[in-house]
């Protein structure tokens, strides 16, 4: 008895002790694909009510998902029917997540019937077969990464039993970004919860040249979510705020992690371009809470606002956006893709890709609505623990599930109104009841919905937590944004007071000499050592090495600069620990660099950029390089003042603490480049590093006596060029042999140019290097106008120029080149170099040669000036560069009063950047109506709700409006467009670009907003006629004249400078003569009747 009752006990010490032994071996295996860390002591709940629970989900996915996987690929096709089985990328991520959050939630279930590894296995089949899919077209990743174009990206759509392409990309819209930013950041999120993806270093080299794709996802549009890109369906991409975002994310998610998991080693790392992931955020930011130029708001931000993404860092901003999508799409039966979304409708044809012109007015009240976005809210309200927001949505979603014959839940795709139900919907929106899509019915399985809706039950239910499916943490509550420690984090700190570490850096022994006598500490290349300074340029030759694969025929990073946040990091390569100094102290070609004012000024930008946008945890190192070339002549006092405000510790109003490298580097962020590995049978790459100048330590640094600002006599040649240009090539050679004056020698050297070619010998060597020396004489000279106009025959290109179109466009504004006056080229998307430099040397040439080289130092200034203060350019939509030229022209002639003005070509870089400034700043009050109306002409500039007004105009005026020649009708522009969206604005700004005087341009701005005013105060009104809105200033004039005719009839009859110089309100002011001829205008046609008319009598 007492041997049969130790026999149990025995029994239940070695079952424990089994257990003991077994936990301890799953301990030390803990991140192991095959054995997910458990916890096999959780108590079940009572009745294994948990497990009953989980075999309710893991019945609907098996039937509802995972039986349409593909056994080959692994993907998950769009329709569940049918033979023509097509799988698309963006639809099975959200599938292989459903798979991966069950898996998740049977970790907690010891005995789960093996359910956790196949559920695991089944995500990783998927991604593995979206990674093969995607390696398949590594030729495509490598064009794509060097010129982004349509016709060279990744496949979205593949076939799911082979992985093959189904479309080519005449087809269908394969750029979405958004599609391969999803599959970076489920990959991520799933390694780190312990699954193994990714295999060998040739994935590690694919997936490395994705993120260089992706990282360009701020200047690429694509297509989108939608795949359609506009929402007028005509082909054309746009640049979406969904897929910046996403890439954002991703990039976030993805920097510094290892793709072998915690089983990998430093060659399995990805890296990503933090200046690249900072003009996401930025370009993100600007275009929110748009979608994209003519997608007021989309659905599509949902899943990249919330769950997964969680792009966005600032509050106000996402709030802004959330509740412009809940009050604009939101319905009975889900949520609308977007306004006029004609997809799937009763009146969509469905033989047509795209759509015909103001096809998509036929939309408007009846656009499907989705109940896969109420999904979306209800994971939102668990992430950010809002229960209401969880009961609303679940309340609304509810009715609208439809069920298999199993009793399974299944999420239709769409609600649709019924072709016989389509204008009682219109005439009374919301009244008619909706149909289920045939898509998400028994059988026929949406299996983005499906997914997504598991994901969210499994949450609601608490069977997985947001951690569990988040271990990232790219959700993060808001009381712990301070304590955020990621490498680099999407939360910055709440206050920003950064300091900028900064070390001095003399680029000789005598130049530190020399700035010590003033108190100046600097370090010397040596003195650094065996730290090395290396300039941007070297260490863009490093990142060379970056995801190279000869197999895959991918190269490395492409030829990229890096930018002010990555120079302020530190660097390990080969061994070498190395400081970078930034872009700015490139010795360059152009010749902005030879004005130190204009780099004094691009430190200080440099510095606040960095404050402003610095997110890592460690400081930021900032190198200042002082060279020989900086202190000479006049140049050293404002280095010297720029090097005092180092020492006290400020610099534009940033904290800055200057000190040697050495003790910088402890507190700075430290970035191991260990994809450098060389295997001992390769040479090492040579880097070269900043070298100092070999000159005697106590030798005196010459600094030549003080060149003033050259006069103006010196900058005007003493050769009249008509009087040249049909002279003997000889006779000009001569001249230019006794020729002294720059300006002159650049000028017959021109008529040579063009007449005789670059390679055409003089007594200095050819034309082209004679023009050179001439442009290197008159820099140290200061004669900037003899150096402008050199610079535009030799045809250089400032560095930056692409990057500084980019920053306009980000914001949401458009860029013009080209000479007031003449043609100009409306540039929309970003463009390279070498397309820039070839529209500024044919439009911006034909005046004044110099005018090309002056509009490239506007695009540089305008490109940083919009990145730091972007409320300068408010109202301007259209940014002109020829315009601003001329508006600051007439500032200088303004200045000027009665003397003769500047010429603008004869001011130094910093001064004209000074100008630029100066006529961006609102408008001062003594100035004159003239003055004013001509700058705020010449910048484009438009009061608040100037555009949403027009729209209003055009509402009550059939035959449209005309001024300069340029018609904008009513129709199809009202069917086309809707009233807030960016491509109206666009449209407004084409109709005024005609005009070729800025005053009257700012006139027709008054009379559009008078016009506007007048409509809204009399709703009975409205015109009959084409609006010819010239027409009705003329008549205000021809008003204007007979209240101020001069008694002699001195003036000329058509000049209107008096009527431009009046003030707008006011008794007698432009308004009320602008007011009377609207007025007549209207009276002309006839009155709408009304029912609340107070002159009817009965």
């Amino acid at each position: 008895m007492a041997a049969a009752a130790a026999a149990p006990a025995g029994a239940h010490m070695a079952d424990v002790s089994w257990k003991m032994l077994e936990l301890r071996a799953r301990s030390k295996r803990s991140g192991s694909i095959y054995e997910p860390l458990k916890s096999i002591n959780l108590p079940k709940p009572e009745g294994g009510s948990l497990w009953d629970k989980l075999d309710h989900y893991y019945r609907i996915v098996k039937s509802t998902l995972l039986l349409h996987q593909s056994p080959t690929t692994g993907l998950f096709p769009t329709k569940t029917y049918g033979d023509n089985r097509k799988a698309k990328v963006h639809d099975s991520l959200y599938c292989a997540a459903c798979a991966w959050a069950l898996a998740l939630a049977y970790r907690r279930i010891d005995d789960d019937k093996g359910r956790t590894h196949e559920l695991e296995h089944s995500a990783i089949k998927c991604m593995r077969g979206i990674l093969y899919c995607y390696m398949r077209q590594a030729d495509k990743v490598q064009q794509f990464k060097q010129d982004p174009k349509p016709s060279e990206c990744l496949h979205s759509v593949f076939s799911a039993d082979t992985g093959d392409e189904v479309f080519s990309h005449k087809e269908y819209g394969h750029l979405q970004i958004n599609a391969v930013s999803l599959f970076l950041l489920y990959l991520v999120e799933m390694i780190s919860s312990g699954l193994q993806i990714v295999y060998n270093t040739d994935e590690v080299s694919f997936i490395q040249n994705l993120v260089f794709c992706v990282e360009r996802a701020y200047r690429v549009p694509d297509f989108g979510v939608w795949e359609r890109g506009s929402k007028y369906n005509n082909g054309s991409p746009e640049l979406h705020s969904s897929s910046v975002g996403l890439a954002k994310a991703a990039l976030e998610a993805i920097n510094g992690f290892n793709l072998f998991g915690n089983q990998g080693c430093s060659w399995s790392v990805i890296f990503v371009d933090f200046d690249a992931h900072n003009r996401n955020r930025q370009t993100l930011c600007s275009l929110l809470p748009r979608e994209s130029r003519s997608h007021n708001t989309d659905a599509a931000l949902l899943p990249c606002l919330s769950y997964p993404a969680f792009a966005l860092d600032d509050e106000v901003l996402f709030s802004q956006t959330l509740d412009k999508i809940i009050r604009k799409l939101k319905g009975k039966y889900g949520f609308k893709r977007f306004l006029r979304d004609g997809y799937r409708t009763a009146l969509e044809d469905k033989t047509r890709r795209y759509y015909k012109p103001a096809e998509i007015k036929l939309f408007d009240g009846i656009e499907c609505e989705f109940p896969l976005f109420f999904i979306f809210m209800i994971i939102d309200g668990v992430f950010r623990g809002n229960p209401a927001q969880v009961k609303e949505y679940q309340d609304l979603l509810d009715p609208l599930l439809q069920h298999t014959s199993e009793g399974c839940p299944v999420v239709p795709k769409y609600y649709y109104v019924p072709a016989d139900f389509v204008e009682l919907e219109k005439k009374n929106p919301g009244s008619q009841k909706r149909f289920p899509s045939n898509s998400g019915c028994d059988g026929k399985f949406f299996l983005w919905g499906q997914a997504v809706y598991i994901i969210a039950k499994l949450l609601a239910d608490k069977l997985v937590s947001p951690k569990d499916i988040d271990p990232i943490g790219r959700y993060i509550p808001p009381q712990d944004q301070r304590n955020v420690s990621m490498r680099f984090s999407n939360q910055g700190p709440l206050e920003n007071d950064l300091v900028v570490h900064v070390a001095l850096i003399a680029e000789s022994q005598r130049l530190q000499v020399f700035l010590n006598t003033y108190g100046i500490q600097t370090q010397t290349p040596q003195q650094v050592e065996p730290i090395q300074i290396w300039a941007q340029k070297e260490l863009v030759k490093a990142y060379f090495h970056l995801g190279v694969n000869d197999k895959l025929g991918l190269s490395g990073r492409p030829d990229r600069p890096i930018g002010c946040l990555g120079t302020s990091k530190i660097y390990r390569i080969l061994g070498k620990t190395v400081v970078c100094y930034s872009i700015i102290f490139d010795l360059s070609d152009f010749y902005m660099s030879q004005d130190v004012m204009m780099l004094i000024d691009d430190i200080k930008n440099a510095l606040q950029f960095i404050k402003q946008y610095w997110k890592m945890h460690g400081r930021p190192l900032f190198v200042v390089l002082i060279r020989e070339d900086n202190i000479r002549g006049s140049r050293f006092n404002p280095i010297l003042d720029m090097l005092a405000a180092f020492r006290k510790g400020i610099v534009g109003g940033v904290k800055v603490h200057v000190d040697r490298v050495q003790t910088l580097i402890s507190g700075a962020v430290v970035e191991q480049l260990d994809f450098l590995r060389i295997a001992e049978t390769e040479e090492a790459p040579v880097f070269k590093s900043l070298e100092e100048l070999d000159l005697p330590k106590h030798s005196k640094v010459k600094r030549q006596s003080s060149t003033p600002n050259a006069s103006e006599l010196e900058q005007q040649p003493d050769v009249n060029i008509n009087e040249w240009k049909n002279k003997s090539t000889y006779e000009i050679l001569q001249k230019l042999g006794d020729c002294n004056c720059l300006a002159s020698q650049a000028l017959l050297s021109s008529i040579l140019l063009k007449r005789e070619g670059p390679n055409f010998i003089t007594k200095e060597g050819t034309v082209a290097e004679h023009i050179e020396r001439i442009y290197r004489r008159a820099g140290s000279k200061k004669l900037w106008s003899v150096v402008r106009f050199a610079a535009s025959l030799l045809g250089k290109l400032v560095d930056s120029l692409a990057p500084s179109i980019t920053n306009v466009l980000v914001q949401g504004k458009q860029v013009t080149l080209g000479a007031f006056g003449q043609e100009e080229e409306v540039i929309s998307n970003p463009l390279s170099p070498a397309v820039i430099k070839n529209i500024i040397y044919e439009k911006c040439h034909l005046q004044d040669e110099r005018e090309a080289v002056v509009q490239q130092e506007l695009v540089i200034h305008i490109g940083w000036i919009i990145s730091n203060s972007p409320e300068l350019f408010s109202g301007m939509l259209k940014i002109r560069i020829g315009w601003i030229i001329h508006a600051m022209k007439y500032e200088l002639k303004i200045r000027a009063g009665d003397m003769p003005a500047k010429d603008l070509y004869q001011l130094s870089p910093s001064e004209v950047k000074q100008l630029l400034l100066d006529i961006l700043q609102p408008q001062q009050q003594g100035r004159g109506w003239l003055n004013r109306r001509q700058i705020d002409g010449s910048l484009n500039r438009t009061p608040a709700g100037f555009y949403d007004r027009v729209w209003q105009i055009l509402e009550r005026t059939p035959n449209g409006l005309i001024v300069a020649g340029k018609f904008l009708p009513q129709q199809p522009t009202l069917s086309d467009m809707t009233m807030y969206e960016m491509n109206f604005s666009l449209l407004v700004e084409d109709m005024l670009q005609n005009i070729d005087q800025p005053e009257y341009r700012q006139i027709i701005v008054e009379l559009l907003m008078v016009i506007s005013v007048i409509l809204e105060r009399n709703p009975e009104l409205e015109f009959q006629d084409k609006v010819d809105l010239d027409k009705v200033v003329q008549e205000a004039f021809r008003d204007f004249q007979k209240d101020h005719s001069s008694p002699k009839g001195a003036e000329k009859q058509d000049d209107m400078t008096a009527f431009y110089n009046t003030h707008p309100i006011g008794k007698k002011g432009t308004c009320s003569y602008l007011s009377k001829a609207v007025i007549t205008l209207l009276l002309e046609g006839e009155m709408k009747p009304s029912n609340d008319d107070p002159c009817t009598i009965s």
